[in-house]
């Protein structure tokens, strides 16, 4: 087998020195999951990584890539740097350099990680892909990703991320996508940005580092379309659009049973795709992802048949039947796990899938984050969805949601608690039988501590459904 990496190509790659020959057949910044093989970046963040160099090497990394020699460890295969994070993205830089793959690049307020897994799904046995894992579209994220790129790539998927100014234009310029999509704008990360147009310019930036007669996939439905088909434009990409207008246009959508059945349309002519989970929302993500198919020439046919073996992660809308007593005799209800994240419009988008289900409808919030001076209004805001019509209690986390619990009519006004602690200790007295209970907060409200409060209240089995 060809390795991913070998001595001589990363001391060329990162001008570093190491005086033992090795080959490695991955990349990996954390021991936890190294595998045998595996290069170690030794990357500081929260701790030092070269304290774990040597727990590394005893798991089988074939060498690690330092800025300085960890204290016996100096005959060791040790790729050693100036910078270990610009020794990385030198790596990163070189597998992009080397490789002759198409490149895409996804990014936008939300929705980023769902769509690149349902790309992964579309493309499924049509190319050689090579795709991000997990989240990974940071500064960290985006060159390990690239770092890790075999040479025979014949498309690889890239996720560009940012919750300041001026993060994304450095990481596209490492990817240099043939395709870039923006899957949204939206009021996220306000506390950085001030208004969603400066988001909008900020998403924008995803064309710096786009190739020559690249490929620009943007949602028309968007109020700051013009910003990103500006950028797109100047950039001397091709524009194509997906929406309810543009070049693949969404006519219709169809909740049934979980499943949802849209129908659209390429050029006017008309093709139907499904998602096994719940979401109208999703659908546009799926309408965005198989423009991202068409423009790679790829066959949407077979993609959409792909999309059916897409699942949502846990954490962004999976799902969970938990059975009730000893073999749940004593009823079942559904919980829906959105507790990754929050922002204005992940919260309106999963309140339309609780409002679109079976049974009495229950909703615990927790606080939206980074929102900025904008934030308890933007919390009041929510009072307004159409969606809370459906929705029978709405269980309230944290000082901002506050904010939402005293606006809320009094019959539709639940619980509310100053954190997910306190929240967690009550929630088994609020869920009955029959409920379609559903949770979701800003990754710091720390809502998980609350889904595992409803899971350990039975049996939990995993269902599907889907979100951002």
């Amino acid at each position: 087998m060809t390795p991913l990496w070998t001595r001589d190509e990363a001391v060329a790659a990162t001008g570093g020195s190491c005086a033992i020959d090795w080959q490695a057949s991955g990349v990996s910044i954390d021991t936890r999951t190294l595998q045998k093989g595996d290069i170690y970046v030794a990357l500081s963040a929260a701790r030092d990584g070269h304290d774990f160099v040597a727990d590394a090497l005893n798991k089988g990394a074939a060498a690690a890539l330092v800025s300085r020699i960890p204290a016996g460890l100096e005959g060791a295969p040790l790729l050693q740097v100036p910078d270990v994070l610009k020794g990385l993205e030198a790596l990163g830089i070189a597998a992009r350099a080397r490789c002759n793959a198409k490149i895409v690049a996804i990014t936008g307020s939300v929705g980023k990680t769902g769509s690149k897994e349902m790309l992964r799904c579309a493309l499924m046995g049509q190319a050689k892909l090579h795709v991000a894992e997990k989240s990974y579209n940071n500064h960290e994220g985006v060159p390990l990703t690239l770092a890790r790129m075999p040479q025979d790539t014949e498309i690889a998927i890239c996720e560009i991320g940012m919750n300041h100014p001026g993060e994304i234009a450095p990481l596209t310029k490492m990817v240099r996508p043939h395709i870039a999509m923006i899957t949204t704008v939206a009021p996220v990360h306000l506390a950085a940005f001030g208004t969603v147009r400066d988001i909008a310019l900020e998403k924008s930036a995803i064309f710096a580092g786009i190739e020559p007669e690249g490929i620009g996939i943007l949602n028309a439905d968007l109020p700051d379309f013009d910003v990103l088909c500006d950028a797109a434009t100047a950039a001397g990409a091709k524009v194509v659009t997906f929406g309810t207008q543009g070049k693949i246009v969404l006519n219709n959508v169809d909740l049934v049973a979980g499943v949802t059945v849209a129908r659209a349309s390429n050029n006017g002519t008309d093709f139907i795709f499904k998602l096994n989970t719940s979401g109208a929302h999703l659908a546009m993500n799926a309408l965005g992802v198989l423009a991202v198919v068409d423009a790679l020439g790829a066959d949407i046919a077979r993609a959409t048949l792909g999309l059916m073996d897409w699942q949502v992660p846990d954490g962004r809308g999976a799902s969970y039947r938990v059975a009730l007593g000893p073999a749940g005799l004593d009823g079942a209800f559904t919980l829906i796990n959105e507790s990754y994240n929050a922002n204005p419009a992940s919260v309106a988008a999963a309140l339309d899938v609780l409002a679109s289900s079976q049974g009495r409808k229950i909703a615990i919030l927790g606080d939206m984050l980074e929102l900025g001076e904008t934030s308890l209004a933007l919390h009041k805001a929510l009072s307004t969805l159409p969606s809370f019509e459906s929705i029978d209690k709405i269980h309230c986390v944290g000082p901002q949601m506050a904010t939402l619990h005293a606006a809320l009519p009094i019959d539709k006004r639940g619980l509310s608690t100053p954190d997910s602690a306190e929240m967690a200790a009550k929630i088994a007295r609020l869920i009955r039988p029959d409920d379609v209970v559903m949770v979701k907060g800003s990754l710091g409200t720390n809502m998980a501590l609350i889904v595992d409060a409803i899971k350990n209240m039975g049996e939990a089995t995993s269902q599907t459904t889907g979100s951002f």
